[in-house]
């Protein structure tokens, strides 16, 4: 799937379901695997900040629990609800592991949809 529109429409739509009470940051993420699978999630907050899951990592372990561990990212687009950004540093090394450098990642920017290769993104992955 390259429609972004179509792929951050199920961002947005996943973002407004996010439990932020403490950032107020509502974010979602969709994602399609190379197996043509599509999947959502969104950032689910707590008091102890460290147990916090951003949307993007939840999408995708979703995505590992239903497709196994060879689940491989297709595209990926994220959305924050009244706010821009692209995804955090570790959810960028999270989606390099299950992601080739070329797939891209989408989301907004100065009121535009950006799409950026995950070696544009993140340069320098941590590999073992």
């Amino acid at each position: 799937m390259t429609d972004f529109t179509e792929l951050t429409n199920r961002a947005r739509e996943a973002a407004a379901r996010a439990y932020a009470p403490y950032s107020k940051f509502q974010v979602g993420c969709a994602l399609v695997t190379q197996a043509g699978g599509l999947f959502t999630g969104c950032n689910v907050e707590n008091a102890s900040y460290g147990l916090t899951i951003c949307a993007e990592r939840n999408a995708i372990f979703h995505a590992v629990a239903s497709e196994g561990p060879q689940m491989r990212i297709a595209s990926l687009a994220v959305i924050a609800l009244g706010h821009e950004f692209p995804p955090c540093g570790a959810c960028r090394q999270v989606i390099a592991e299950f992601a080739a450098p070329d797939a891209p990642v989408c989301f907004l920017q100065n009121g535009l949809l950006v799409a950026q290769t995950l070696a544009e993104l993140l340069p320098s992955t941590f590999q073992l």
